[in-house]
This record gives structure tokens, sequence and C-alpha cells, in this order.
């Protein structure tokens, strides 16, 4: 019983074990032979890994061939398409990066969900490094990478010019010039970066590695080199530029430590060729420094700009909007000679204030008979009054719209603001009003509804200097590829001519330089090395003190440069924009005669080394 018991349970064992080899053996072939390509691929998916290789953006040049941005090799860390982050992974990166826990997990996300790596990082620092490195065996699916990472030589110079670069967002991917991109690409942000990312791009490559288990490469298996980008060559002078934002930084520090503009921290302006529209100077205030958001901007410096309440991203010299002030003077003029309501010559009585309407100089001053010439250089009030009277709003529009106001002028930069020309129909949408006498009166003076940007007043005053052809703004020269030699030359908008009489223009310029002569709101611009011609203006302001323009172009005769400048809440033009261009001219004059003297000596050296 006992023996016939024991060899049924042994038949059930060797049954059993017979059912377990069998159903063993299924697997191993189903494993080996069915499914074996696919496990491979995944042991080798665990063992080798594909990079992206970021091309390296394109350089950034002044028309000197001075670099303005330019790419070099930095750290960033990676994190592995398809791995999953623990939350206790994503605490610990966070706290070593010095990262928001909630950034790191959004990124980490979408790794799992992509076939590309995701950038958790960029431009890591010294301590940031050695700390990734002693925790690399805690975070599987990291690695760090060499990739070119952009540099903005001369930090806050030209930013608003150049923009700044950055990962491309979701909503970017989505929609828009970035839609269709891999996530995690650097792209241009804002600027010349933002309007010309598609050349300065370049191409991206790939590589295929193999790697330990702790995600050290080994060696290098294949790749596909990346393309670098196209450059640019700016119409900008760097000296210029430079010396241009010293200066306003220098006058805006003046006027706040002197208490004549206590809130004077916002200004902008804008430097051009009236005779090819060429931008050479372009400056806003306050400024920032684009390197900070090369990698993902910190949390303290983007809290640094975004409460600072003078806007330090928004670029004031196209997107700022004013009243002109006595600028607009020049247009007023314009409109009433060019239509034969007044004759230079003819003299109009100013009291201090207009014969129809309570309006007058700034603290009641009285100039008595006075010609156009007079009115200009002095920037009279009444006798505008009357100019805004006889040409009607109609007109003054009209010419306005000639010059360039309502619209923007087209240079290379994003989001350009229109401005607005003031009449009868914008008062009645805005204010629910009927346009009276009073309207066309402030219209005249520059104050009221109408608002201009400093690059429109730049552009209506290079119309002038070019005796009455506008050559619209424009910041690029060419486009350049790596070894220098020029891949296109950009279309630019065209140049037309302004519909304004000549002998017009001939007494708007002579108004223009008996500013700057004794007599005018801007006399001590008679000390500059030669003649120059401008034009003072003060935009009323309701939110605080006025702000304060200057404009002018120089030499008087044969202009080849435009300056526009506005101090925000810096009060009168003449005090607070008018130091600033005195400055750049004085400066730019002097060179500019040098230049002349040296190139005028060279054919006398020349013929005395062959005596």
């Amino acid at each position: 019983m006992f023996t016939h018991t024991a060899a049924d349970r042994l038949k059930k064992m060797l049954a059993v074990a017979l059912a377990v080899f069998v159903v063993l053996g299924i697997r191993l072939a189903w494993l080996q032979l069915y499914k074996g390509m696919y496990y491979g691929r995944q042991a080798d998916g665990n063992r080798m890994r594909n990079a992206v290789i970021m091309a390296p953006r394109g350089r950034i040049m002044d028309i000197h061939g001075t670099v303005l941005a330019d790419s070099s090799p930095g750290y960033v860390l990676s994190l592995q398409a398809g791995h999953a982050f623990s939350d206790q992974e994503t605490e610990l990166l966070a706290r070593l990066l010095g990262l928001r826990k909630e950034d790191v997990r959004e990124k980490a996300d979408r790794a799992a969900n992509t076939y590309e790596q995701i950038v958790i990082k960029g431009e890591l620092t010294p301590q940031e490094i050695t700390s990734l490195e002693e925790h690399m065996k805690e975070l599987p699916g990291l690695s760090l990478d060499l990739q070119p990472m952009r540099h903005y030589l001369y930090k806050e110079t030209a930013a608003h010019v150049l923009g700044y670069v950055g990962e491309v967002s979701e909503t970017q991917l989505k929609q828009g010039k970035y839609k269709g991109l891999p996530p995690g690409s650097i792209v241009g942000k804002e600027g010349l970066e933002f309007v010309y990312d598609d050349v300065l791009r370049g191409k991206n490559g790939r590589k295929t590695e193999e790697v330990d288990v702790r995600g050290k490469v080994i060696r290098d298996l294949a790749g596909q080199a990346p393309v670098s980008g196209k450059g640019l060559v700016l119409t900008l002078d760097f000296g210029l530029q430079q010396e241009l934002e010293q200066i306003m930084d220098k006058q805006l520090a003046a006027l706040r430590s002197s208490g004549i503009a206590p809130n004077a921290y916002a200004a902008a302006a804008v430097a051009m060729d009236p005779n090819t529209g060429a931008v050479r100077a372009l400056v806003s205030r306050p400024g920032f420094d684009p390197n900070w958001f090369v990698g993902g901007i910190s949390s303290a410096h983007w809290k640094l700009i975004n409460e600072n309440r003078f806007h330090p991203l928004t670029n004031k010299v196209i997107n700022g909007e004013y009243p002109a002030g006595s600028t607009f003077k020049v247009v007023t003029g314009s409109a009433a000679l060019d239509q034969h309501k007044v004759t230079p010559e003819e003299l109009i009585f100013d009291s201090g204030k207009h014969w129809l309407a309570d309006m007058g100089n700034a603290g009641g001053e009285a100039l008595g008979w006075i010609n156009f010439q007079t009115a200009f250089a002095m920037s009279d009030n009444v006798y505008f009054y009357e100019m805004g009277r006889r040409a009607g709003i109609e007109n003054l529009n009209a010419y306005a719209e000639r010059y360039g106001f309502g619209k923007p002028t087209g240079i290379e930069l994003p989001g350009e603001s229109a401005g607005l020309i003031a009449g009868p129909a914008a008062k009645k949408k805005v204010f629910a009003e009927e346009w009276t006498l009073g309207d066309t009166f402030n219209a005249a003076i520059g104050q009221g509804l109408t608002l201009v940007t400093p690059v429109q007043i730049c552009q209506m005053l290079a119309a002038v200097a070019a005796d009455g052809v506008i050559h619209p703004p424009y910041l690029v020269e060419k486009v350049v590829n790596a070894d220098g030699s020029v891949y296109q030359v950009p279309e630019r908008p065209k140049s037309r001519k302004l519909e304004v009489a000549p002998e017009t223009l001939r007494l708007i310029q002579k108004g223009l330089k008996g500013v700057t002569q004794p007599g005018g709101t801007g006399a001590w611009f008679a000390n500059l090395p030669v003649p120059v011609a401008g034009k003072t203006g003060t935009a009323e302001n309701p939110h605080g003190q006025d702000h304060g323009w200057f404009i002018a172009y120089a030499p008087a005769e044969k202009p080849d440069l435009v300056i526009a400048c506005i101090v925000e809440q810096g009060s009168y033009g003449a005090t607070a924009a008018g130091p600033v261009v005195y400055d750049v001219l004085q400066s730019y004059l002097t060179q500019r005669i040098k230049n002349e003297t040296k190139k005028a000596d060279e054919p006398m050296k020349k013929r005395d080394s062959l005596q």
C-alpha cells in the first residue's frame, strides 16, 4: 500500500516537472524566436542612446564686424526620451538645480511621452555640474552634454535689437512659425533672434552613443553633424550704440539725483542714416541682459524684470506711444505752408494767448509780432495754434500720414506699434464727444490724442534731412555664411517721395537750423563743431511729469545722422533729452572731422613718400 502510493506521487511529480519544463521551453522558444528581435532592440535601447546635437546659432555682428552675439560650448542637462521620473527624483533634481519642482515635473512628463530628449536646464554652472555628478546614480536617465550655448558678449548693449533665445514652448510647437519643431529646441524669442530665427538656427545633428549602466558614454557609434546657422551683419555701429547707452544712463541718473525728474528711469533713442534708413543705434531703457534667458531664466532674474514698473522687456523705440509735443510742429508747418495758409514772411501777433481760445504759451510768454522762422526757432505755441486753425484738422492729419504717422515704419522687429492720428472720429470713439477748436489747437502742437513712437519721429525728421525722401528704417544689412560670404540681402521697404513741396521743406529745414542757433530753444547746440538742425518738444503726461523730446540731424548741410530721443517723465525736452543728443553729436561730429582730416591727408602723405 505504501509503495503504491509513493509511486503515484512520484508519477505526479514527474508529470508536473515535465509540464513545467514544457511551459518553460515554450516560453523560451517564444522569447528567443518570436520576440528575440524585439527584446534585442530593448537591450540596445538600454545600452545605446540617441541624442540631438544642437546646431550653433549664427553670429550677429555690427556693421564693422564686431561680434554682438555668438555661440560657445556649455553644459546642458538632458533627460532621455521615454524615461519616467519619480517624485523623489523630481524633488532631488529641483533642489540640486534651484528649480521649481513643478517645472522639473512638467519637463519629466514631457520626456516620458516623447521620442526626443528634453533639456532640463542649460548653461550649467561648475557647482551645479559637480552636484549632479555626485548624484548621477540616484538620477538615471539624465545626461550631461556639451552643446553650443548662445552668448551675448556685451550683456545689455543692443538687447532690444538682438532679443534673446529660449526653449520653444508647447504653444509654439502647436502653432506659428515654430510649429513642428522637436521639443526642447532653442529658438529666438524676441528681437532679431525671433525675426531671423530660421536663418540663425541652423540644422541640428544626431548621434548614437553606447553607455554603461550609469549612463556614462563609452563610445560614439554613429551620427550626423549639425549645420551651423547663418550670420547677420547689422546696420548698427557698435561704438555709437555703446556711447548712446552710456550717455543716456548717465543723464537718467543725473536727472534723478538732482531732483529735477525723480522718476526718470525710462527713455528711448534711435539714430539712423537719413540717406538710406540704416539704423546706427537703438536704445530702450530700462534694459536687460539677454544672457539671463539662455538655458532658462532664474526666478531671481525674472522677479527683477517682472516687478520693474518701467517694463525692461518693452522696446520703447518701437512700442512706446507718446504725444509728439512740439516736434509735431514739423508736420503743422508743412501743412500750413504747403497749403498756402500762411506765407513765411507773414507776421502774426502773439500776446501770450490765442484770441479765439484761452490757450497760450507756457508761462504766458508773449513774443509779439513774429514770422514762421522766429515762431519755429522759439517753439511758439500761439503761432502754431493759428497754423493749425488755418490748415484744419483734416490737412494736419493728411500730412501726418504723409510723414508716416499712424502706421508701423516696417523696421524688422516684432510687434511694432502704429501710434494714433487724432481726429473727430477718434475722439468720438474714445470719449463720445465732438471735436472742438481747442482739440485742433492741441493737435497742432503735438498734444491731445495723437500718439507717436520714437522710430516714427526719427523717420519724420530723416525725411526732412533727406530733402523729402522717406527711407524706412532697417537693421539688417546682410545675411552671411560662416565664411563671411553674402548669403542674402534682405528685401526692405521701398523708399518713397514725401508729398511736400521742395520750397516748403527748405523752410522747415531753415526753421530746424534756427532752433540750434542763438535765440532758439536749443541755442547751446551752436557750440558743436559744425552747425546742426534740431527741435525740442515737451509731451504732456497725465500720469506724472511731462516727457521730454529732442530730435536733431547733423551736419545741418548734407546730414548723415538723425537722432530722436525721449525721456519719460523727464520734464522739458531741452533739459531732459537735449543733453543726450548733444553729447552723442559732439562725439560723433568730432570723430567725423578726424576721419575726414585723415582721409584728406592720405594723398599728401602718399605724394611725400614718392618724392
